[in-house]
């Protein structure tokens, strides 16, 4: 694992973004440690597809888009609404079934969508955000528009025809958009060295004729700096990227997995690689911060979280008439 420096950083951020930025990661780690609380014990129904251990890779590429550029989301999705500016009340209410969430408590972990801030939805099916991000990409195109699109799906989705269909056009059509991969290592229970013979998934690109690059998905630095990069290039009229962010998710794919395709000592050695604290070290050593405003941060996160917890418990559950409302039919 290399060091990373904040003199590395190649865009342009203030110590108040890079303190937000820090923030963000927390709100994730402890959104999603409160969500699996919850469906452990029974308070929240359905299932959920939790991002422990993937902080960097959605709050270091959202972190340098515009405002109204869109992005595309997965079934493991939490982290990514987040990242680009959703509202915790509005997700956890949405996650305990109750009116006051962001689908009105009708979608779930995995269909939150936050249109006013971008966010074009997460996504039940794998690889199912991929087409739906091209298409954000081709009406920015035809109608002239500078907003780019960053579509994010894991290394199982890589072997759908989705992906390969979307890519070639995206490629043919010059759009501007950004794929991004996040390689957790596992598609379900199935390592990803058996899913694909090659070493690096962004090897595909090349096959469709633009730009592919592998990063560190839990170093924030290196993620800002290439997505930052890959989104000029798109807004520029210069089409599309693949990147791939190597990562870890620390829990099992889903509530209902026990983990036992992997080693313990597998776990502990990517938890080492941990990018919250990667980060919190950069950011103290560059004295954005010290070590106890870092601690204070944390403890906000927290509260944050478990105050998203109270709103949700406090709104109301949907009625027999609210139920075919707001639906497709």
């Amino acid at each position: 694992m290399k060091n990373i420096n904040l003199d590395n950083l190649k865009v342009s951020v203030n110590n108040e973004k890079l303190k937000e930025l820090y923030k963000k990661m927390w709100d994730i780690r402890w959104f999603e440690e409160k969500v699996d609380e919850f469906f452990a014990k029974g308070m929240i129904h359905g299932t959920t597809h939790l991002c422990v251990g993937q902080e960097a890779s959605a709050v270091g590429s959202c972190a340098v888009l515009h405002p109204d550029d869109k992005i595309t989301s997965t079934h493991r999705g939490h982290g990514h609404c987040i990242a680009k500016g959703a509202e915790v009340n509005k997700m956890m209410a949405e996650l305990f079934g109750r009116t006051t969430g962001y689908c009105k408590g009708k979608g779930g972990s995995m269909h939150i969508a936050d249109v006013d801030k971008g966010n074009l939805g997460a996504n039940g099916i794998v690889g199912g955000g991929i087409p739906l991000a091209v298409g954000s990409a081709l009406t920015a195109h035809m109608k002239k528009l500078d907003y780019v699109t960053v579509c994010y799906f894991g290394d199982g989705a890589t072997n759908e025809g989705s992906f390969h269909e979307a890519l070639n056009l995206a490629a043919v059509w010059n759009l501007p958009v950004v794929f991004i991969c996040e390689n957790n290592q596992y598609g379900m229970s199935g390592p990803v060295k058996d899913m694909v013979k090659i070493e690096n998934i962004s090897e595909r690109a090349k096959a469709y004729g633009f730009p592919g690059v592998t990063i560190d998905g839990n170093d924030m630095i290196e993620v800002m700096n290439t997505t930052e990069e890959a989104v000029e290039h798109a807004r520029s009229g210069n089409g599309p990227t693949l990147i791939e962010m190597k990562t870890y998710r620390w829990k099992g794919h889903s509530k209902s997995d026990a983990r036992l395709y992997r080693t313990r000592e597998e776990e502990s050695d990517w938890k080492e690689k941990d990018p919250i604290k990667r980060f919190q070290d950069v950011l103290i050593a560059a004295e954005v911060f010290t070590k106890e405003d870092a601690e204070a941060i944390r403890q906000q996160s927290k509260k944050d979280i478990e105050d998203s917890v109270e709103f949700a418990k406090e709104g109301p559950m949907p009625t027999k008439e609210d139920l075919l409302t707001d639906i497709y039919a």
